[in-house]
């Protein structure tokens, strides 16, 4: 039998930020300034932004409370085909449950317009299901006090047909 060796993991950025509103924004165009190299035709690369954008807003408030002393940890990686950005907030448990809920709460309905706008919900509640319809696929784990969303878009071929 043989074997193909697949290419470790690259990685192509890390860093932190302070948990402070409006940090989402360099922080996203780091992220795309890091895959630009990779092919993702240019509505793509704005889907992962919009996602990366809302991971990080949920990592800043509900992961670290708008604590600035507390980082966000963004890492960026190549794996094969497929680019995954990585979201680390200190909130434990409770960002667990408030930002995502683990992957539950990815898969779960979807906000309702009507209601919304009649009042029956609040207006918030679109940042996980703006997160699970612009990238290919999500995950979240809480280990201890770490929380991680893992956001992976594929780079090549019938992802980019599905999702331009």
């Amino acid at each position: 039998m043989t074997h193909v060796a697949r290419p470790m993991p690259r990685r192509l950025d890390s860093f932190t930020l302070a948990s402070e509103a409006g940090n989402e924004r360099p922080a996203l165009d780091r992220v795309a300034r890091s895959v630009a190299g990779l092919g993702l035709p240019a509505p793509r690369v704005d889907r992962l932004k919009t996602a990366v954008a809302e991971a990080i807003m949920n990592a800043i408030e509900h992961g670290n409370g708008n604590r600035p002393e507390i980082p966000v940890e963004v890492e960026v990686t190549q794996d094969g085909d497929q680019v995954i950005v990585a979201i680390t907030d200190q909130g434990g448990e409770a960002a667990g449950k408030a930002a995502a809920g683990g992957d539950a709460a990815i898969n779960a309905a979807e906000p309702d317009l009507f209601k919304k706008l009649e009042g029956a919900e609040g207006p918030r509640g679109w940042g996980l299901f703006l997160i699970r319809n612009m990238v290919d696929a999500v995950h979240v784990m809480t280990d201890g006090q770490r929380h991680t969303i893992w956001l992976a878009m594929r780079t090549g071929g019938a992802a980019d047909a599905g999702h331009v």
